[in-house]
């Protein structure tokens, strides 16, 4: 059975060299952070697909990609990408950020470095994310810091709890089923659909204003669950 996803940023280092890979993995794992590593694009893809990774830290020149390794991630993937190269010059840097990396890292690596740029990009690229319920509640969800503010007050939510409401918040209006949110959130693929009602009952008792009338995370019958960013307000009609 797969093991629940904590608080701690998801990396996945996809590198052909072992020694830069366990480095990577080293002191990023040192950092905070939890790490998993490919040694190809075909098998960073199949983690990908069944996981998600919050920043990808990416050997631009892998054995055989012909430097097209970023592209094909970023087919499947929108996820912010740190560039490992082995070579240092700015020629080299320009192609990296051209062809769409949010930052570059000259091999050989120096960890401090790593770390910086992996939390820099994560700062620029996951800003915190704000739904208002107007003149009543607010919701506040900061990724970065992983906190949660309802109304006037911080809540504490448990590390699924916080996964939960932060994927749904990353698709609003979009309808899950209780399969699907098993599958992204828990990581099951086979198991008790129920679990996810328990803790959609425990999230909105902390987060909505009223948990017996919820107005962010919505009930579909039949068919699952959505988030509303406006918290179940018409917004057109408060103006």
């Amino acid at each position: 059975m797969p093991e629940l996803r904590g608080a701690a940023s998801q990396v996945l280092v996809v590198e052909s060299d072992g020694q830069t890979a366990a480095m990577a993995q080293g002191c990023l794992r040192r950092a905070g952070f939890a790490v998993e590593v490919s040694t190809s694009r075909r098998q960073a893809m199949r983690w990908v697909g069944r996981s998600w990774p919050d920043l990808v830290v990416l050997d631009a020149r892998l054995p055989g990609e012909d430097g097209m390794a970023f592209r094909r991630l970023r087919a499947v993937t929108d996820v912010p990408v740190v560039m490992i190269s082995p070579r240092g010059d700015e020629h080299e840097r320009a192609w990296s950020l051209q062809q769409g990396a949010d930052d570059f890292v000259p091999n050989p690596v120096w960890p401090d470095e790593l770390v910086a740029r992996v939390r820099g990009v994560l700062r620029r690229t996951r800003p915190s994310v704000a739904m208002v319920r107007p003149s009543t509640w607010s919701l506040l969800l900061d990724p970065a810091t992983r906190r949660v503010k309802a109304g006037a007050s911080w809540v504490t939510l448990t590390s699924v709890e916080f996964r939960l409401l932060e994927f749904l918040a990353r698709f609003p209006d979009q309808t899950f089923s209780r399969a699907e949110l098993l599958e992204h959130v828990w990581g099951y693929t086979i198991g008790d659909v129920s679990t996810v009602t328990v803790h959609v009952r425990r999230l909105r008792e902390k987060i909505e204003p009223d948990a017996a009338h919820p107005g962010f995370i919505v009930t579909v019958w039949g068919a699952g669950y959505r988030f509303d960013p406006s918290g179940g307000l018409d917004l057109g009609r408060q103006c």
